[in-house]
């Protein structure tokens, strides 16, 4: 049964409500790849939304939430210079500044100057964002693992391999569309 949705009262159409009018509007388009499209828009979308109450929650942002997660995956000891965490993030250095300025006033960061090069500055992780970034995991987890409940260790399996197919097919063919380049936090 389709999804149905109350688009006069300004709420979102559901995807087949969305698929038909593009098609009354655009004769060419192929059904089945706008549903795929569009099904993981508005899946991003939502996603977005509950990780942005779960980080609300431990007084952060999803924006601070990514810089943390930026300099764990660095690995060991967690330190990174602000332009590669602009360019890991695709921000703008100016964004990247403001995001690194509120994170070390909220004790997420420290900012220290590179002792093999003074003019250069490190943005390390400390202790209690290591600690907001593993909260922030956990919560996450119960999140992904209810949101793929449905589907068994196979389907899992699929669903990423094809979903990793179409990323790489994206970094390829998009290669300066790793993330935001304006300041738009």
């Amino acid at each position: 049964m389709p999804e149905t949705s109350d688009t006069a009262g300004g709420a979102e159409p559901s995807l087949e409500e969305q698929i038909a009018a593009y098609q009354r509007e655009f004769q060419d388009l192929d059904p089945q790849v706008e549903q795929v499209v569009s099904a993981l828009q508005r899946l991003n979308r939502r996603m977005n939304v509950a990780y942005g109450r779960q980080t609300a929650t431990l007084g952060m942002s999803n924006a601070e939430w990514e810089v943390l997660k930026a300099l764990v995956v660095s690995g060991a000891p967690y330190r990174l210079g602000p332009g590669e965490l602009a360019k890991r993030l695709g921000l703008t250095p100016a964004a990247m500044t403001h995001r690194i300025d509120r994170m070390a006033a909220e004790g997420l960061v420290n900012r220290e100057r590179d002792e093999n090069n003074r003019v250069r500055v490190i943005v390390e992780l400390t202790h209690e964002g290591r600690e907001k970034w593993l909260e922030a995991m956990r919560m996450a987890s119960v999140f992904e693992e209810d949101l793929l409940q449905d589907l068994d260790g196979e389907e899992r399996r699929i669903l990423g391999a094809v979903l990793t197919r179409l990323l790489r097919r994206v970094e390829e063919t998009q290669p300066d569309a790793e993330g935001r380049l304006s300041d738009l936090d």
